[in-house]
């Protein structure tokens, strides 16, 4: 697992597994599937700009959607860059980042 920094010192390093799991949850919920006529699934989460998968099967094509989500959000925090706000879930720290 990435260790999380809030701050600049590694004293300020604090474990958020719960709240990214929250967020993924969140996102995950969010996603939008559509079978396509050669019959396999397409699977987006809206305002996640390149965050889609397509699969033979509604379950792989999920799971491959969260696979995808996971990595989008770890470059983006590795970024700097801000994450989508999702109704009911508690906003990312604005200094976040993730040590390597």
């Amino acid at each position: 697992m990435s260790t999380l920094f809030f701050g600049n010192t590694s004293a300020d390093t604090y474990n958020h597994k719960g709240m990214l799991t929250e967020y993924i949850t969140a996102a995950m919920a969010r996603a939008k599937y559509e079978l396509l006529d050669d019959g396999m699934y397409y699977g987006e989460i809206p305002h996640f700009k390149g965050v889609w998968s397509n699969a033979r099967t509604r379950a792989r094509c999920r799971r491959e959607l969260q696979e995808v989500l996971e990595d989008w959000i770890v470059i983006n925090l590795r970024l700097g860059n801000r994450l989508p706000s999702l109704p009911g879930v508690k906003p990312f720290p604005k200094k976040l980042r993730i040590a390597s």
